[in-house]
């Protein structure tokens, strides 16, 4: 896409002309850039066609969805080959002081009642599909939940079959056919997940969770966070949120602390010895995806400790 009409997309959303525009970086079939209008305000634009239909506009509807439980930039403009948000300016790394605010942010949101597992739509996580059929709480049924609140035909029930079927079955086939994940590891992690309630547990509710937090996906500033992006959002069981968290070094001891305070039924230790790692297959499934077999080390090492 030229820069004169993007730049003129823009105007025209925004009441006023760009002034200049800054390419940052790019990725997944997207560019990225950095917006600057005759105003003074600051914008960033992310164009192009992307890796799958409709990748801007959900990562918009995403977005839009988290703004008000979490910081986000504000999105302005969400189009299928055009997404507009505020620019967000970091100055700090991920010190003990934004832990403890992460903790507080996530707490909030993830203490709030979803009513499903799933979502409205589906979504995407970095540039892969990640679908969110509706699965109703575990007990529940359809005259329990209001009949407004069920978007899409209900496709089962329970956190821990949304997690076999949605996350780590879909995510290993895609794996196994794309980006050669072995037929040994898929059996393997087949007979893993018909064992799957014997290491992970039904939450007491749904919540929203942003999906892929990491340090690149977290802006930080003042010694707070000033936004989170590039989420990969649905209704489901907090503890992924937190296990992702993890899996390259974002949270440590005061995030957990924190959180742990903030969330008195959250039982830490169980988490940190077993559910973790049974989480963290799924964010090394799109990697291997993303970035090669070499994270397949990381699926195979946990489904060993677990005995399969």
């Amino acid at each position: 896409m030229r820069g004169q009409d993007i730049s003129g997309r823009i105007a025209d959303a925004m009441g006023t002309d760009v002034r200049a525009i800054r390419p940052l970086s790019g990725s997944y079939g997207l560019s990225l850039d950095v917006v600057e209008l005759a105003d003074g305000r600051k914008l960033v634009a992310k164009h192009g066609k992307g890796p799958q239909p409709g990748h801007l506009l959900i990562e918009g509807f995403m977005l839009r969805r988290l703004e008000g439980e979490i910081p986000v930039p504000h999105v302005h403009l969400a189009e299928e080959d055009l997404l507009v948000m505020d620019f967000v300016p970091g100055s700090g790394g991920m010190g003990a002081s934004v832990e403890r605010h992460m903790a507080e942010l996530l707490s909030r949101m993830h203490r709030k009642r979803q009513p499903y597992f799933g979502l409205e739509r589906d979504t995407t996580i970095g540039p892969l599909p990640q679908p969110n059929p509706i699965y109703l709480p575990a007990g529940a049924d359809e005259k329990t939940v209001k009949t407004e609140a069920l978007p899409r035909d209900v496709a089962g029930s329970g956190w821990i079959d949304f997690f076999r079927d949605q996350r780590l079955m879909f995510m290993a086939r895609l794996a196994h056919e794309r980006a050669g994940l072995s037929s040994s590891l898929l059996r393997r992690i087949e007979r893993f997940c018909d064992h799957l309630d014997e290491f992970i547990e039904e939450p007491a509710h749904p919540s929203l969770i942003h999906g892929d937090i990491w340090g690149g996906n977290v802006i930080a500033s003042g010694g707070k966070v000033a936004a989170f992006i590039d989420p990969a959002i649905y209704y489901g069981h907090y503890e992924y949120d937190l296990a992702f968290m993890t899996m390259f070094g974002t949270a440590g001891r005061a995030f957990f602390e924190a959180y742990a305070a903030l969330m008195p039924d959250f039982d830490l230790e169980g988490f940190m010895e077993v559910r973790r790692d049974v989480y963290l297959i799924y964010p090394h499934l799109t990697h291997v995806l993303i970035c090669g077999l070499s994270y397949a080390s990381g699926i195979e090492s946990r489904l060993s400790r677990f005995g399969f």
